[in-house]
């Protein structure tokens, strides 16, 4: 929902230091990897209660990410690379909410297992419709730059980021605010799912190019 605002925000500073990165001759899957790698450093330091620390290695996860896009549109955009960012991408959301389970199994498991379901809706629904659509050769016009159909809904990219901080900044509320954004992941579940069933009846009955916003 917040995701075109914050691309419009977050795309010049990116741009600029993939000029520099562009320059040095790196490569968007090297950061696109290293990024993981920074991710899962969160993972490991949420495992042993370093909420700061983990909150710190998110942000950077999160820049990297943004990052390997504005370089590979300044060089090269592959499908390779597209594939291999979101799969590094769910892996990492996944990894974070294992992290919270962990550092306090007794009173953060339920919780966390609840929002890796809902995880689990927004991601299928995701990328199902992003390959039906890939098939159809349906264009967004909301995401023009991206690999793939980016379907929209309550909880993207940037509503996940805010979570991560506020769990960061709020470890002890944990289930609380997990229960409370996987309710809002379920809303999205349902409404990806019940828009892209309808966008693609249309596209059967139509059998033509559609644009869509």
């Amino acid at each position: 929902m917040l995701d075109p605002w914050a691309i419009k925000l977050v795309t010049p500073p990116l741009k600029a230091c993939a000029l520099i990165l562009k320059k040095m001759d790196v490569k968007p899957d090297q950061v696109t990897i290293t990024g993981f790698g920074i991710g899962l450093l969160a993972f490991f330091s949420l495992w042993m209660n370093w909420y700061i620390m983990a909150l710190f290695f998110i942000i950077l996860n999160r820049i990297m990410d943004g990052l390997d896009g504005a370089l590979a549109r300044l060089t090269e955009h592959t499908d390779a690379g597209g594939f291999l960012d979101i799969c590094l991408d769910f892996i990492f959301y996944s990894a974070v909410v294992a992290g919270f389970a962990l550092a306090d199994q007794q009173n953060n498991a339920l919780a966390a297992v609840v929002l890796l379901f809902c995880f689990v809706g927004t991601g299928t629904s995701f990328l199902a419709f992003a390959v039906m659509a890939q098939k159809h050769d349906l264009k967004s016009m909301t995401y023009p730059h991206k690999t793939m159909y980016y379907i929209g809904g309550l909880t993207e990219g940037t509503e996940t980021i805010l979570f991560f901080v506020i769990i960061c900044i709020f470890p002890d509320h944990f289930p609380f605010f997990a229960f409370l954004f996987a309710f809002l992941c379920l809303i999205t579940t349902i409404t990806r799912v019940l828009s892209g069933y309808a966008t693609l009846k249309e596209v059967a009955k139509n059998k033509g190019k559609m644009v869509f916003k």
